[in-house]
């Protein structure tokens, strides 16, 4: 794949109800799913924008893979073995060695030093992976957002492996600062501290949707929870954090249609 380092390449879902987290997705940000054409992978549930895009996996994990989070982001890099032993080196570790997956790239399992949890990975298509992209496009990922103990060790230790940049912040009062990250001309996401704000120390993404309430009301009548928002965010549209019919938490963003504004 034709990504910068650092871009967010793909989103996976690891869960033991891929039926019921299926179903939750397809009403609430309007994915559709089908299994992987690969009869070696055909175990594997593809989420799909409205548009066609690949966005994300749902999967059951396998009992020898270590702890994941509900969901993971898969980061885009050109070499995954450099970026891995970069990682050790900036003090992070790697859960699991790269190795390949047949047809789709060569992926590890990392952590950074304050021990969240990221993937890696190299694609081997030559087409850029579509499932980040910023602006209004319905049902793909336009934010990444880390939550840790250590802010400042965070910026620097991604700073160092993805070549992100520190560009500017909103303050949060008590909470401390919503620190933008910068990855040339595109803002992938922030950081914030886990310990001022209580959010759990992980990584998080949104999905775009076109009516933020619309959103909030499937994902609850669906056996979701609506954990924060919907807030005004820059830009006009309102984000939102939801725990799925399944208890994983996802982000959305999006607009305020109608008399709900």
């Amino acid at each position: 794949m034709q990504n910068p380092d650092g871009t967010p390449i793909w989103f996976e879902l690891n869960t033991a109800d891929e039926a019921k987290a299926g179903h939750f997705y397809a009403a609430t940000i309007g994915w559709t799913f089908a299994r992987s054409p690969m009869p070696e992978h055909d175990a594997y549930l593809i989420a799909s924008a409205p548009d066609g895009a690949a966005i994300a996996g749902i999967t059951i994990p396998p009992a020898n893979v270590p702890s994941l989070p509900d969901w993971s982001i898969y980061f885009g890099t050109s070499d995954v073995d450099a970026a891995a032993t970069r990682v050790r080196e900036l003090g992070g570790s790697i859960q699991v060695e790269p190795m390949d997956i047949p047809g789709i790239g060569r992926f590890a399992v990392a952590r950074d030093p304050q021990q969240v949890s990221f993937m890696l990975m190299t694609g081997v298509s030559p087409d850029p992976s579509s499932a980040f992209i910023q602006g209004s496009h319905h049902g793909h990922g336009v934010w990444i957002e880390l939550a840790t103990p250590d802010l400042e060790g965070a910026l620097a230790f991604y700073g160092a492996l993805f070549g992100w940049t520190r560009e500017g912040a909103m303050p949060m009062g008590p909470m401390g600062d919503y620190v933008f990250l910068g990855s040339g001309e595109t803002r992938p996401g922030a950081v914030m501290s886990s310990e001022t704000t209580g959010a759990p120390a992980r990584w998080n993404w949104y999905a775009y949707v076109p009516d933020i309430d619309a959103a909030i009301a499937a994902a609850t009548r669906h056996g979701g929870v609506l954990l924060q928002g919907p807030d005004e965010i820059p830009g006009g549209d309102y984000s939102a954090n939801i725990g799925d019919a399944t208890g994983a938490q996802i982000g959305m963003v999006g607009p305020r249609i109608g008399d709900a504004a």
